[in-house]
């Protein structure tokens, strides 16, 4: 098997691609966003675009606000939107969390919480998106960072970038890591974040393959 057949959108057989190939791309983001901008949602929504127009399947929390414009942004381009759920059941997510059923394909019930849901999150993704967001948007990209997950980093008219800048000075690894890029634009940082995918998956096949 070749590297090539580790990467979304690797050739099988006659070179056609084949969905079980496509990159899971989490995005994650404040399901309250009124502290994230005028411009917000409409980029996450361009960034649910991007996602499904460069060839990938999004994964959100399920839930409210940056990430469910995510979610409609991919549908509008006809895409796979997979959420993952802190509840256990639809009836607990709809009643109990007070979460969304639209825009999403596929919804996977955890009944893990809002912490263990955001292990899943970003365990089961190729790769994280940040927005705008607080304490739990955070949290996953944490979890993604140790992980040492590629991570896209989107700029806008909030202060996640800065406040996730300080963290990386203060972890004690390199602010210049490898798999994290910050971009303004959705469509250039979907594209720079596959491509950190094919870099990893090909470095973990050589690895696996010695």
């Amino acid at each position: 098997m070749s590297p090539e057949y580790l990467c979304y959108n690797g050739p099988i057989g006659n070179g056609e691609k084949h969905n079980h190939l496509k990159l899971k791309l989490a995005v994650s983001g404040a399901a309250e966003t009124g502290l994230c901008g005028p411009d917000a949602l409409e980029k996450a929504k361009e960034l649910g675009r991007e996602i499904v127009r460069q060839g990938g399947v999004l994964v959100t929390g399920a839930t409210t606000g940056f990430p469910l414009w995510s979610a409609m942004g991919a549908k509008e381009e006809k895409g796979v939107s997979i959420g993952i759920s802190p509840a256990s059941s639809e009836r607990e997510h709809v009643e109990t969390y007070r979460l969304p059923l639209d825009y999403m394909d596929l919804i996977i019930y955890t009944g893990f919480g809002f912490s263990g849901r955001d292990l899943m999150l970003t365990r089961s993704s190729d790769a994280v998106f940040i927005g705008c967001g607080r304490i739990g948007t955070l949290h996953e990209f944490t979890i993604a960072f140790e992980d040492k997950k590629p991570i896209g980093i989107l700029e806008g008219s909030w202060t996640m970038e800065e406040t996730i800048k300080e963290i990386l000075e203060r972890s004690g690894r390199a602010a210049d890591d490898p798999y994290i890029v910050f971009d303004p634009d959705p469509k250039s940082l979907v594209k720079k974040v596959m491509e950190l995918v094919e870099k990893a998956k090909i470095a973990e096949y050589k690895l696996v393959s010695k």
